[in-house]
């Protein structure tokens, strides 16, 4: 009799690190994610305009294992370096960041990256689990749908920390800690021009009320489409405030400001898109890795648990997966 697999919630970086980690091990895993596809905020969107990265713009590499990684993702084509026209915008003017820093982005999206990881595992979409329960000896999950799925051995818990705590009634302490962190929300709007705008800006740190961050979604190797499209982040705080604002009115308001900010003119977007991010980022860092009750078989990861960062998630799901197995 085969044994049971291990239940992973979540393919974002950290659900899928810790999963290719087991996997590598020797041990069965089956994936849980209630969206259509992998990635969580690494995710790219499909759209009229092309694949579209509107969470997680790029990410950078501090960590030896994470260098390793990357060195492989690199080699089998899932990323690659962005070296963008980079810039910062403070009280309205726009002026050349000297920030050198090495940025990797997915290729040819982000999504790659997740997909690669995710491979042949076995994996269920559109599947939104609602409850985590042990019996004597077994997990079982259940679904929004009121279906169960099981027999687990473990339990890997790899989402947003709000949803995280409540997935663990059967761990309070370790829902406690998944519930006093702080997520901050962000909404991501996307422009698109049928005319190329007539700037070298790639890539602006923006320091102002509504917006935190654009990027020319061209200037990241790989991208290419009809339109020039652009991706606006909003700041937490404008966020947070204007965060049951219909998408009608979060693109009119963020392309105002986009307007108001780039150095050249701006006509009406041929495509506009939006997104909402309740859970984008933590409020702060810690430094917890993962959590975990080896005693129950339930582990937790994110980049909630660490840095925030996409390292960040990937190491909190190396770390999760290397306790388990450690407990096996």
């Amino acid at each position: 009799m085969s044994k049971a697999p291990i239940a992973i919630i979540g393919t974002g970086i950290a659900g899928l690190s810790a999963a290719r980690t087991l996997h590598d091990a020797g041990q069965p895993v089956h994936l849980f994610d209630k969206s259509r596809g992998s990635g969580g905020r690494m995710a790219s969107k499909r759209s009229d305009a092309g694949s579209l990265d509107l969470g997680a713009q790029y990410f950078t590499a501090r960590d030896r294992r994470f260098n390793d990684a990357l060195r492989q993702w690199h080699a089998e084509g899932w990323v690659d370096q962005w070296a963008p026209n980079l810039y910062q915008a403070r009280e309205g003017q726009l002026t050349p960041s000297a920030d050198e820093q090495v940025r990797w982005v997915g290729t040819p999206t982000m999504s790659a990256i997740t997909r690669g990881l995710l491979g042949e595992l076995p994996a269920t979409f559109g599947c939104r689990i609602t409850e985590v329960f042990r019996g004597e000896q077994f997990w079982t999950l259940v679904d929004a749908s009121g279906a169960s799925h099981g027999p687990f051995s473990q339990v890997v818990v790899a989402v947003p920390a709000p949803q995280a705590a409540a997935l663990l009634p059967s761990a309070p302490n370790l829902a406690a800690v998944a519930a006093s962190v702080a997520m901050e929300p962000a909404w991501a709007v996307s422009l698109g021009f049928a005319t190329p705008l007539n700037t070298q800006v790639g890539g602006c740190f923006v320091q102002d009320d509504a917006l935190d961050w654009i990027a020319r979604n061209r200037s990241k190797p790989g991208r290419d489409g009809e339109f020039d499209t652009w991706v606006l982040h909003g700041t937490s705080n404008w966020s947070r405030q204007h965060l049951d604002l219909s998408k009608e009115a979060v693109i009119e308001r963020l392309h105002g400001a986009f307007a108001e900010l780039i150095d050249c003119v701006v006509p009406a977007p041929e495509f506009t898109l939006a997104h909402r991010w309740l859970y984008a980022r933590p409020a702060q860092a810690h430094e917890w890795t993962a959590l975990a009750d080896a005693g129950l078989g339930l582990y937790i990861c994110g980049d909630w648990c660490l840095s925030g960062r996409v390292e960040g998630a990937w190491l909190s799901g190396q770390e999760a997966a290397r306790r388990l197995l450690e407990n096996l």
